[in-house]
C-alpha cells in the first residue's frame, strides 16, 4: 500500500515539473529578457512615474508633494511644490534636502517637537540664597563661533533676593537637550530684559559645545496668523527635570492677563495667547511651537486653581521677537539693559469689531477698526494725526504692517529706533492719506 502511494506521488511531481518547464519555455519564446523597473521618480506635478527597461513609462498619478529643494549653507531647505492632493514638501533641516510630510498627524507632532528640541535650552540660575530653573529658546546662532542669543522670561533670571545691582542671578547656565544628564552647563550672560514684557535676552560666546552640537536657531512664525484650534507644542524644562514636550491647542489667539510684577509686586498687564497645553514650573521662557516646529510664543504663565484645568499662557512670537530685537539692538555692547520703546502719544480704541470667514481657506479672522481716540499734548503726532483717524497701516524701514487689530499697532512700535522715519496710513473722512514721523530720542521711553 505504501509503495503504491509513493509511485503515484512521484508521477504527480514529474507532471508538474514538466508543466512548469514548458511554461518557462513559452515565456522565453515570447521575450528574451524580462522587463524590469529601471527608475522610479516623482515629477514636478507630484506624480509617481515608473520607467521600464524596454523604454516604456507608466504614470501612476499623484502620490505626494515634490521634495523640498536643497537649502543653502546654514539655511533651511525651501518648501517643495504642491502635488495635486499631495502633501507639501516641508522645510529641510540645516540646509539638507526637504522632507516630505507624512499624512499621520502624530508623526507631524513628533517632527515639530524634534525641531523644537533643536532650538531649546534648559536654564538654571543660582544666587546667594536661591536657585531656580526655567527654559529658553536659541534665537540667533553662529555655529562657527559658538555664539548665541537666547530668549527667556525676565522672571526666570530675576531674583528679588540677589545682591546684584540689577537683581539678575549672578550665575546663569544653559543646557542643551540631554546635556543636563552630563552636567554640561554653558555659562550665559544677561544682556537685557523687561519686567513689563517678561522677556530677557541671554548671550553665550565661544561655546565649544554649541559648535559641535546639532542645535539650530529657531524659525519664527507670524503669531498674528495663528488660528484658534491649531496645535501648540510646549518644549521646556518642566519641574527642572530636563527638556520635555507637551501638546495641546491654541484656545485664544490674543488676550490680556494681569500678573504681579517680579520686581515691585505691582500689577502688570501682558498680551498673551491662551493654550490648553500642559505647562508647569520650569516651562517658563520655553518655546511654544506649531505643527511645523516654528515658534509661535514664549511660555510665561499658567492658572493654578482647583476649579481651573488646562489654562496656560504664552507671549505671542511677534511680541517676543520684537522685544528681543529691541534689546539686542539697544543693549548688546552698550550701557543699557532695558527695552527702548517709541511712544506716539495717542490713545487708540476699537470700533466695528467683526469676524470674517474665508470659504476658500477655511479661516476665521477677527478684524477691528483701530481709531485714534485721544492725542496727548506735546506728543510726536500732535498736529499730524486727528481724533477719529482710522489707522490702516504702518511702515518703518523694510518692515510694513496692515493694521487689522488694535494690538498690532502697540506691538509694532517696538520695531522703531531713533533716526527712523515712520509712515502711517490713515483713513480720514473717507480719504486714505499718509503721514510721516521722524523719530528722535525725545519720543523713546525705557520699559
Amino acid at each position: 500500500m505504501k509503495s503504491c502511494l509513493k509511485n503515484k506521488l512521484w508521477i504527480v511531481i514529474m507532471f508538474w515539473l514538466i508543466f512548469i518547464l514548458s511554461l518557462m519555455m513559452f515565456t522565453g519564446c515570447r521575450q528574451e529578457e524580462p522587463v524590469s523597473i529601471k527608475k522610479a521618480y516623482i515629477n514636478k506635478d507630484g506624480e509617481l512615474v515608473l520607467k521600464y527597461s524596454d523604454g516604456e513609462e507608466d504614470n501612476l498619478g499623484v502620490v505626494v508633494g515634490e521634495d523640498g529643494k536643497d537649502g543653502k549653507d546654514g539655511e533651511d531647505g525651501k518648501d517643495g511644490a504642491d502635488g495635486k492632493d499631495g502633501a507639501d514638501g516641508k522645510d529641510g533641516v540645516d540646509g539638507k534636502d526637504g522632507i516630505i510630510t507624512v499624512s499621520n498627524s502624530g508623526s507631524n507632532i513628533a517632527y515639530a517637537t524634534a525641531k523644537g528640541l533643536q532650538s531649546a535650552v534648559s536654564i538654571f540660575c543660582e544666587s546667594e540664597k536661591n536657585s531656580s530653573a526655567g527654559s529658553g529658546v536659541i534665537y540667533k546662532f553662529d555655529k562657527t563661533s559658538g555664539d548665541a542669543f537666547i530668549i527667556t522670561n525676565f522672571h526666570v533670571v530675576y531674583d528679588s533676593k540677589s545682591t546684584t545691582k540689577n537683581g539678575i542671578s549672578p550665575k546663569i547656565q544653559v543646557f542643551l537637550y540631554g546635556g543636563e544628564l552630563l552636567e554640561q552647563g554653558i555659562e550665559a550672560e544677561y544682556i537685557g530684559g523687561s519686567d513689563y514684557y517678561d522677556i530677557a535676552i541671554l548671550r553665550v560666546e565661544g561655546s565649544e559645545l554649541l559648535k559641535n552640537s546639532g542645535v539650530c536657531e529657531v524659525k519664527v512664525a507670524d503669531s498674528d496668523k495663528i488660528l484658534v484650534g491649531e496645535p501648540a507644542i510646549a518644549v521646556g524644562n518642566a519641574k527642572g527635570m530636563g527638556l520635555a514636550s507637551s501638546y495641546g491647542v491654541v484656545s485664544v489667539d490674543s488676550e490680556h492677563i494681569t500678573m504681579s510684577s517680579e520686581k515691585d509686586n505691582e500689577p502688570v498687564s501682558f498680551r498673551v495667547m491662551r493654550v490648553d497645553t500642559a505647562v508647569n514650573p520650569g516651562n517658563s521662557g520655553g518655546g511654544l511651537y506649531n505643527e511645523n516646529g516654528e515658534l509661535i510664543g514664549i511660555v510665561n504663565a499658567k492658572i493654578i486653581d482647583s476649579s481651573v484645568e488646562g489654562i496656560g499662557y504664552a507671549i505671542p512670537s511677534n511680541v517676543a521677537v520684537a522685544v528681543a530685537d529691541n534689546i539686542i539692538d539697544n543693549c548688546f555692547g552698550k550701557d543699557c539693559e532695558s527695552v527702548q520703546r517709541c511712544m506716539m502719544g495717542v490713545m487708540i480704541t476699537i470700533s466695528n469689531s467683526r469676524a470674517e470667514f474665508d470659504s476658500q481657506t477655511g479661516r476665521v479672522t477677527l478684524k477691528e477698526d483701530v481709531v485714534v481716540h485721544e492725542i496727548t499734548e506735546g506728543s510726536m503726532v500732535k498736529g499730524i494725526l486727528e481724533v477719529g483717524d482710522i489707522i490702516k497701516g504702518i511702515v518703518v524701514g523694510d518692515k510694513s504692517l496692515e493694521v487689522i487689530r488694535q494690538h498690532q499697532v502697540i506691538d509694532f512700535m517696538l520695531n522703531v529706533r531713533v533716526g527712523d522715519t515712520v509712515t502711517l496710513t490713515v483713513l480720514r473722512n473717507g480719504e486714505t492719506i499718509n503721514k510721516t514721523l521722524e523719530i528722535t530720542e525725545a519720543y523713546i521711553t525705557a520699559y
